[in-house]
């Protein structure tokens, strides 16, 4: 996205734009597109594409989080000078006007360069009313709010796909889990032709309504044919299994040795979007709610705890609410991607719920602080004065914070490569 010098400058001539040698550029992607294939390759023949699917997801989803704030930023006209993927030396890079694009060695994140964040960078004066600092408050707070804004779009279209293609979970669909053959060895599921994934629409010429009523009519013909409604990849089929005699509570019961999970029923893409953003609304609680119990002084004590004591990190590995670090996400992606894209679909947006809540914590370096800082110096402004906030009074809690965030993260991956928790598909 660029700008016109002119409509940025008041007037004042754009300066000349050298664009980089073309040959140089077309090189630098020629070999960033030969670096993608050749770990796409290696992902296919070690078998690891489901890893390889979770980490692109990841860098996507980083790549958007920084495109909303690009994108803000240049829509209110300030001077954006790098747009990067990871922290550190320069892997790869290209120019495009005033702003240069690239992937560094570090793989920790990514940012963009607005200039004049704060008011201890120093900058050209010709650049001045083209930085942050001299936007209006609500072209800052809008820049600050954006990445965040975006991991709620993401989470919206990701569970809005998910429910337009595969249906929203429904108490009157009933689905195939998994084969479990009887105690005594006796399948008659698999001698019946079932499989993991079928829908059960129908048993004993009724329509199924629910797993209790599907496991009632399969008691109650212990040794007897009972013909079942099966709807798999999309067509129906009727197949006849009888299921075996097993004795509960002094009472024979039928069983076909099926796990029974509800299943998806199908509501198209309008009502999906409802829909999507009450299971948003539903996620962003239950973060919050986490959030809640892992830093309450209770869920400090609790994981300072696990991380002096054997037993308690052994204990917190079927935990729903320890902190995870990267590697713990990236590991949890990839048991999702296992499980079935709906997996996949739930941790992301689960991640992106969470990101973008811990992004506005109001404390600087995180969004959340330059929105704090900017509704503190709207507060501060008079009479059409604005006012600029010393952030090097702010730099010792800046830097408290750092120390505990980077805490945060150390311990965390510790746990997930000692303890790592439990997979929640199983």
């Amino acid at each position: 996205m660029s700008w016109p010098g002119g409509t940025l400058l008041e007037g004042r001539p754009a300066p000349p734009r050298i664009p980089p040698p073309a040959r140089s550029t077309a090189r630098s992607l020629g070999e960033l597109a030969l670096v993608i294939l050749l770990v796409v390759l290696a992902a296919f023949a070690t078998h690891t594409t489901d890893l390889l699917i979770v980490i692109v997801a990841l860098i996507v989803m980083i790549m958007l989080h920084e495109l909303g704030h690009f994108a803000t930023a240049k829509w209110s006209h300030m001077k954006v000078t790098e747009y990067f993927l990871g922290f550190g030396p320069r892997l790869w890079s290209v120019r495009r006007g005033e702003t240069e694009y690239g992937i560094k060695a570090i793989p920790a994140g990514g940012y963009v360069k607005i200039v004049g964040m704060s008011n201890l960078e120093e900058v050209d004066p010709a650049d001045e009313p083209r930085t942050y600092r001299q936007q209006p408050f609500h072209n800052r707070l809008i820049v600050a709010l954006a990445g965040s804004t975006m991991h709620g779009v993401m989470a919206v279209l990701l569970i809005w796909t998910y429910f337009t293609f595969a249906g929203v979970p429904s108490s009157s669909v009933v689905q195939v889990q998994a084969l479990a053959p009887l105690a005594h060895g006796a399948d008659p599921a698999r001698q019946a032709g079932l499989h993991a994934g079928d829908v059960i629409t129908s048993a004993d010429g009724r329509r199924v309504t629910g797993v209790n009523m599907l496991a009632g009519v399969i008691g109650a013909h212990a040794g007897q044919a009972v013909k079942l409604g099966v709807r798999r990849n999309g067509m129906v089929r009727h197949l006849t299994v009888t299921p075996a005699t097993e004795t509960a509570n002094g009472k024979a019961q039928g069983r076909i040795g099926v796990e029974l999970a509800e299943g998806n029923s199908s509501i198209g893409p309008v009502r999906a979007v409802g829909r999507s953003f009450v299971a948003l609304g539903d996620t962003v609680t239950a973060s919050f709610s986490a959030l809640g119990q892992i830093f309450s002084p209770h869920g400090l004590s609790s994981y300072w705890h696990d991380l002096t004591n054997a037993q308690a990190a052994k204990a917190s590995e079927h935990s729903t609410v320890r902190i995870q670090s990267i590697y713990g996400a990236v590991r949890t992606g990839v048991q999702g991607a296992e499980a079935g894209w709906g997996g996949l679909v739930a941790v992301l947006v689960s991640i992106n719920v969470f990101v973008g809540i811990v992004n506005l914590v109001p404390m600087l370096p995180l969004d959340g602080g330059h929105v704090a800082v900017a509704v503190y110096e709207r507060i501060r402004s008079r009479r059409g004065r604005a006012y600029h906030a010393d952030v090097r009074k702010l730099a010792p809690v800046a830097y408290a914070f750092l120390l505990f965030l980077g805490f945060i993260v150390v311990s965390a991956l510790y746990l997930d490569i000692t303890h790592p928790l439990a997979n929640p598909f199983h």
